[in-house]
């Protein structure tokens, strides 16, 4: 326990904080430590001036004088967990549970008892609160959750969820404990809104023997701002909090509540933040620590109120406050959290919620109306996409005012199937964008959501600056040079390091090594495939902010495919000498389940002989989690649907610090590796890829480079690796102020020269982009050791939709030209570099591998 008498603030140092607290300047972690302190005349000075930031909180959201609180059931799912929490009464052990009656997981029937008993009082909030992945620890969960036909403690979560919301109409809130981003994708589809308490971010709680998190692997506090930051990327509502009085300092109290501000500011995602005080538990290891007092309470609701701004919805449970309610609502909260009329706390089991009409009229002794809400805050109700899954909007729509997002008045929950019967998806909006993006250009610079789709540029910049520092190089280039000459292998990173940084004399010699390995491995010809690209659709809300081609389904460039257009144009592609069609869309939240699967069968269908290389890594999730299926499951379905190859696009830089700030919500490295190693293992081979010049640096290259080779090594799958610059134009990273404008001639023939090195000889077949470098450019880097064009596309539209100038398309004349540029023969290649057909290349002269120039745009 915080010991208050340690270390008390000067009075002079409480009155300047005071004074700057009043004043609304901006506190540092020294000066909230001082307040968090306050107490007295000192707190009601505080306190005052929280409660006006609080006031006009309120005032700008629209509900002024409003204080909200949930009704909600408590849905105990497990009380078994692998952590080891000092102070938990909730956690039990197999054997108690057996002993009490109990199975390890309550079963269907008693979830839906709950819930259904708690709608007919009148709640509409369902919170599933349980242990962190039980399964881990305690073979008798394995054995429950195996036995009921589950993979995993999550799995069930997800399918009583669904359950409660088709056979109930309330609206699940999980507490599941820590999650990885792919967890949030599984979940968020069955949720409105998540949570996980951060409690604290002092490490040494968690990782010195005797701490209250000591031995507890989930309580380690990176990992659950990890998960903060992972919630805030895939736009999840989500509800944390602090626990105060657990051990930790002021100083570390007020670290607590600036990472929340931190990462609040950054993704917007954070809907509440709980201030919950410390009470001591019999039967728990420490029963024996004083509780934290009130005052102390109300002392970090109004730090917390300062630090997180009026924005912020702060909450304090009210069966913890010894009815003291004047004194918290005074501190500056703004909501009394779940209330249930029904269930207990839980986790507080000795402390009974107040009655609602009670906490009501306690509520308005202080001058405010309680509000009922629903387990997702009313800002994230009106946000609407992309911060709610639409397989839920008819749920929240049925118990939410539409004027206020508060929950309607009247509203009386019932079940409501959640997902409706995949149906065939038409085409809308734009559909000729892959034409006209060539004759009439985009409709704007950038989509109309900008200032909030990508989250905070502010933040945004403060955290790319660190990743774009360039590294000091000592290594003497020339011997670098002669290693790899002599071995290419035996680079040390430090070498490949100063050969990225390579430039006038060094840099020729570089890629006349580059080109000589290229030519003895293979050869002089330049391959390139005769494909079309097909992008399905461009209605996107992940937020990757390189990206121009994503658009909200009501922008003016938005469309989508129907299955029909996309066979039509697999068929025309085909007619044309076409061996490959390459489809990739934006993750689109209204796409069925089976989207993928019915894209890759229309085209087996209607072109049997056309290979499908399709989805990235990205929409493989995407479609894994639509299906409730494992990634390995669902790569199966797709083969078996007709896909032949997956592209390894969405990798971008295999690097978290460059990664997280070119992309919201887009899947990070170990997912992406996940996803390529698993296409590997079911016979799905891919192509791989770096997009580079933007916020990154030499250093970011070389490491992604040695993990596609470790990669490589381990499953033979790749069958090329693609060099992709950035194409800054209309790239909304660069928009912002924040990215470079791409990379330098320098860099793409540095990029090349060392792909082709540092890649062998594992992946042999290293391809430039006549997309995004043109003619010239496209022939310079086969002179540096590329030996691939890519395709003949027949149509482009991401590249050029971020500003490419270079066209949608090419003949198999034009890329031949571009071979005889770099002095070499042009030969053409199937997508798994194998011989084409004679058929096949009669086809493609006979045509010169385009479409004909009269070809109808397919209608709407």
């Amino acid at each position: 326990m915080t010991d208050p008498q340690r270390g008390r603030p000067t009075t002079n140092s409480m009155r300047r904080a005071l004074k700057r607290a009043r004043d609304g300047v901006a506190l540092d972690v020294t000066e909230a430590a001082v307040l968090l302190q306050a107490r007295g005349d000192d707190l009601t000075d505080l306190a005052a001036s929280a409660a006006r930031v609080r006031d006009a909180g309120l005032e700008a959201a629209g509900r002024p004088g409003v204080i909200t609180y949930s009704r909600k059931v408590f849905i105990p799912l497990t009380r078994l967990c692998r952590d080891k929490c000092h102070y938990c009464t909730f956690v039990t052990v197999p054997g108690k549970l057996r002993r009490a009656g109990h199975g390890m997981f309550l079963s269907p029937d008693e979830v839906l008892a709950i819930a259904r008993d708690g709608a007919a009082m009148g709640c509409k909030e369902a919170l599933f609160t349980l242990g962190d992945r039980p399964e881990d620890r305690w073979p008798e969960a394995r054995e429950w959750l195996e036995a009921e036909g589950y993979d995993d403690t999550l799995a069930y979560v997800r399918a009583m969820a669904i359950r409660v919301l088709e056979e109930t109409g309330l609206l699940p809130h999980l507490n599941p404990g820590v999650l990885t981003w792919t967890d949030l994708q599984r979940l968020k589809p069955v949720a409105p809104s998540m949570g996980m308490m951060l409690e604290t971010t002092a490490t040494r709680l968690w990782s010195e023997p005797g701490g209250p998190h000591h031995g507890s692997p989930d309580k380690e506090p990176a990992v659950r701002l990890r998960v903060l930051e992972d919630a805030g990327r895939s736009n999840v509502p989500f509800t944390t909090g602090i626990l105060i009085g657990i051990g930790e300092s002021y100083e570390e109290r007020a670290d607590s509540l600036f990472e929340l501000r931190k990462t609040a500011r950054a993704y917007h995602g954070i809907q509440e933040v709980i201030v919950q005080n410390f009470r001591a538990k019999p039967d728990t290891a420490m029963r024996g620590m004083p509780d934290a007092e009130l005052e102390e309470l109300a002392a970090a609701i109004a730090v917390a109120r300062h630090i997180l701004g009026p924005s912020a919805r702060i909450q304090a449970p009210p069966n913890l406050a010894d009815a003291e309610y004047a004194l918290l609502i005074g501190a500056g909260i703004d909501d009394w959290g779940g209330v249930s009329p029904l269930t207990p706390d839980h986790v507080n089991p000795e402390r009974p919620w107040p009655h609602i009409d009670e906490l009501a009229a306690r509520t308005a002794e202080s001058g405010f109306t309680l509000r009922e809400r629903l387990t997702i805050y009313p800002e994230f109700v009106r946000r609407g996409e992309p911060w709610l899954d639409p397989r839920l909007l008819p749920h929240v729509r049925a118990l939410a005012d539409p004027e206020t997002g508060l929950a309607r008045e009247g509203a009386t929950p019932s079940g409501l199937p959640w997902q409706e019967p995949d149906e065939e998806f038409g085409a809308t909006g734009r559909t000729d964008l892959h034409r006209t993006i060539d004759t009439e250009g985009r409709t704007g610079d950038r989509r109309e959501d900008f200032d909030e789709v990508y989250g905070d540029w502010e933040a945004l910049r403060e955290a790319a600056a660190p990743g774009m520092v360039p590294s000091r190089i000592d290594t003497d280039v020339r011997q670098a040079l002669s290693r790899a000459a002599d071995d290419p292998t035996k680079l040390t990173d430090n070498q490949a390091l100063a050969l990225l940084h390579a430039d006038g004399p060094a840099l020729d010699e570089l890629c006349r090594i580059a080109d000589t390995l290229r030519r003895d491995v293979v050869g002089d010809d330049v391959t390139y495939v005769v494909t079309r690209n097909i992008n399905f659709t461009n209605v996107c809300y992940t937020g990757c902010r390189f990206c121009a081609f994503a658009q909200r389904r009501t922008d003016a460039d938005a469309y989508t495919l129907s299955l029909d257009q996309v066979a039509d144009r697999a068929e025309q592609a085909w007619d044309v000498g076409a061996v490959e069609v390459c489809m990739q869309g934006g993750i689109h939240p209204d796409l069925p389940g089976t989207a993928y699967f019915d894209i890759a069968r229309a085209v087996r269908e209607r072109v049997p002989g056309m290979h499908v290389h399709a989805f990235s890594p990205m929409e493989v999730v995407n479609g894994a989690t639509r299906t409730g299926m494992s990634i390995r499951d669902w790569l199966i379905a797709a083969k078996e649907a007709g896909l032949g190859s997956v592209p390894g696009t969405a990798a971008e830089i295999l690097d978290d610090e460059v990664r997280w700030v070119l992309t919201k919500g887009k899947l990070p490295t170990a997912t992406w590796l996940e996803v390529i190693r698993t296409a590997h293992e079911v016979g799905l081979r891919s192509s791989s890829t770096m997009m580079y010049g933007h916020v990154d640096q030499p250093r970011h290259w070389l490491g992604h480079l040695r993990t596609l080779a470790g990669l490589q090594q381990e499953t033979g799958g790749f069958t090329e690796f693609v060099t992709l610059p950035f194409i800054h134009t209309n790239a909304p990273v660069y928009l912002a102020g924040i990215a470079r404008p791409g990379p330098t001639d320098r860099d793409n023939r540095a990029v090349t020269a060392m792909a082709r090195l540092l890649l062998h000889p594992h992946i042999t077949n290293i391809q430039t982009s006549w997309v995004k470098l043109g003619t010239e450019g496209a022939a310079e880097m086969l002179r540096s050791g590329a030996n691939d064009l890519g395709g003949t596309l027949m149509e482009e539209t991401i590249s050029r939709m971020a500003g490419s100038s270079y066209g949608s398309y090419r003949s198999i004349q034009d890329l031949v030209a571009i071979a005889e540029l770099a002095g070499r023969p042009a030969k053409p290649r199937t997508t798994l570099y194998g011989e084409v057909s004679q058929e096949r290349v009669a086809a493609a002269a006979a045509s010169d591998g385009q479409l004909p120039e009269l070809l109808p745009v397919l209608p709407n």
